[in-house]
This record gives structure tokens, sequence and C-alpha cells, in this order.
């Protein structure tokens, strides 16, 4: 297993049912786990990339209707 995160800037903060969504396929399609920093903007996800491909991983969150505006870039998370 190959295990990489990708963080997405939402559009809005989440609501309880997107969060419920969220906990409800967490562990399944090959996504290890995820978290919300603390403004509600941002969302990582930690995945398994010898079974998921980052864009899998965005077509999840589009079924789940989480309000993501963009993936940002590895060197946008680190200056944040």
């Amino acid at each position: 297993m190959t295990f990489l995160e990708l963080t997405f800037e939402l559009q809005r903060p989440l609501q309880p049912e997107q969060l419920r969504r969220l906990g409800e396929f967490a562990n399944t399609y090959g996504l290890r786990r995820f978290r919300v920093d603390p403004s509600g903007r941002r969302l990582s996800f930690e995945y398994d990339a010898s079974r998921l491909k980052a864009t899998e991983v965005m077509h999840v969150l589009q079924r789940a209707k989480i309000p993501v505006a963009r993936k940002l870039e590895p060197e946008e998370v680190l200056s944040l």
C-alpha cells in the first residue's frame, strides 16, 4: 500500500449531514481517513494510491455532494 494525501479547498464549511456522509465511506474505496481544518475551509484525505487515483477521490467527493472548490497543490498546503 502507498498512502498519499490530497487537500481540497471547500466552497463553504461542511454541514453535519455532509460530515456524516464522509464518515460512511472514509474507510472504504481505499480512503483511509479525512480531516477538516479548524476554519472548515479545507478537507484533507489520506488514500491508498495503489487502489485509487486522485481523480477517483474527487469523484467520490462529488458523489457525496461535498462542496469542493478545487484541489490544492502540495506547495499550497505547505504554505498554509
